[in-house]
Order: structure tokens, then sequence, then C-alpha cells
């Protein structure tokens, strides 16, 4: 669930959002439903420089028993104690762990790794844009990472804010990153995907799963029954996640699990 202004809201490549409910009804609905795991993004925290709203997370906790992923605004180890106070089990950084990829390894070794989600926005790289120059304190210490305008290959860059900010960074280096710092899980998100409902970027989470011992969760582009299984099985993911199809009533839980089982994949019903 993106949330924004409180309200969980849809859009397409991360513009021309739609509204979908209160996040506290629509939790509890995807708990009736019977949903494995619920993702709560708060999409413009980080941008407005605000905390996440720790009430709606608290109140919609309270209402869920799944496990609950909270991300949006966290910028310190008091933001990550908040949340898991407020009943968050996972917490997903993005912004900050660029900021400073420090926070994750602190952060980590602090709550455990299981608690650590690190969340990647990633787009892959416009040839007609120039090479972003990072302005990033630690760029220096890490010139790896950078994308050098002569990739071959898989060639995506990192995004942060939201997706409004371009960093420079290549994502399957910074994933792999970030899974030395501590990271539990890569909650990895196709930008040029995102709520166009064709798939998954099946070759960007296969290369960035096939490179990690850490479970990946896709994420963007999921807009049938079948994306899903190709998710799993030709884009390598631990899990996909999904929304529009679930916030709009195309499908539901129930039937997206058979639908699964009965190709093979194992699913808890």
């Amino acid at each position: 669930m993106d949330v924004k202004d409180g309200r969980v809201v849809k859009g397409v490549n991360f513009v021309n959002l739609r509204d979908a409910g209160d996040p506290v009804e629509v939790a509890a609905a995807y708990e009736k439903e019977g949903a494995d795991e619920l993702t709560f993004l708060d999409i413009t925290a980080s941008h407005e420089k605000r905390s996440i709203i720790l009430d709606i997370v608290a109140r919609t906790a309270e209402k869920v028993f799944m496990p609950l992923t909270v991300g949006g605004g966290v910028r310190s180890l008091d933001d990550i104690r908040n949340l898991l106070n407020s009943g968050a089990d996972k917490v997903a950084i993005n912004t900050a762990a660029v900021n400073n990829p420090e926070f994750v390894r602190i952060a980590s070794k602090r709550f455990g790794s299981q608690c650590i989600v690190v969340a990647i926005d990633a787009k892959r790289i416009d040839s007609t844009l120039k090479s972003a120059n990072s302005n990033l304190e630690w760029c220096e210490l890490h010139p790896e990472l950078f994308l050098t305008g002569n990739e071959s290959g898989l060639s995506f860059e990192v995004y942060t804010h939201g997706g409004r900010n371009r960093t420079g960074i290549n994502v399957l280096h910074w994933a792999k990153l970030m899974e030395t710092y501590g990271a539990g899980e890569i909650l990895l998100t196709s930008m040029d995907c995102d709520g166009t409902k064709k798939g998954y970027d099946l070759k960007l989470n296969r290369t960035i799963s096939e490179s990690l011992t850490i479970p990946l969760i896709a994420s963007g582009g999921a807009g049938t029954l079948d994306h899903l299984f190709e998710g799993i099985t030709e884009g390598k993911a631990d899990a996909v996640l999904a929304a529009s199809i679930f916030h709009f009533k195309e499908f539901t839980i129930e039937e997206t699990k058979r639908y699964l089982k009965s190709k093979g994949i194992p699913v808890r019903i």
C-alpha cells in the first residue's frame, strides 16, 4: 500500500495517483482475504522531510496480524524503534540508505537484519539523459557503485525521494552492497513498470536475485495472475508484491493463491 496524505493511492510510473481507500480499512480487508504480508509505504514522507505517520501504522497493526513492513521517511534509529514499537515487523529504508549506507549496517546490528528491508526504486537508464552527478558525501569511498555512462548489459539507476531524485548509482552494485551491510531483504520496484500492469521487469529482477543470497521482493507491473507466476519462475523473485490488481478488485487474494498453487508454486492457503 502506497500512502499519501493518509490515504492509500496507486499511480502509474509513480505519478497520476488514484485514491484507493483508507489504509486501515484496506489493510483489514487484505487480512480477511488471507494476504501473506502487507507493505505500507508513505511515499511522500522523505520528499516532505517529515516522519512517517505512526498513528496510522499503530491503528493498522491493531487490525492486522500478518507481517507488516513499513517505510517512508525513515531517517534514524529512533524512527525504526518507533515503527517497531507501533507494530511494524520490518522497516523499509530507501532514501536514508542512499544518503548514508552506514545507517543500514548500524540498524541491522541494532535491530537485527531480519527486520531491515532496503527498498530500491530502479529506473532503466535513459540514453538521452546525462549521467547524474552525485553530490553524496560518501561517493568517493565507493566509486565502483556509480554509473559511468558506458555500461553494457543491465543498466538501471537508483532513485530516491519517492522516485523524484536521481542518484547516479548502479542498481545491481547497490543491491549487492546493501546485502553486505546487513539488509535482510531487498524490495525492488521497477519505476518503468510500476502501475502499467504489463508485467514485472523480469530481467531486472532475475539479475538482481541471482546476485544476492537474501530474499528479493519484486514490485511494479503486476496486471495478471500470469505476471505473478512469471515474477517467481522467470524473474527468480522470492516474493511478488502487487497493488492495483487488488486495490481495484480485479483479483482476490484467494483466487491468486489458488492459481499459483495450481501452477506448482508453494503458497499458504
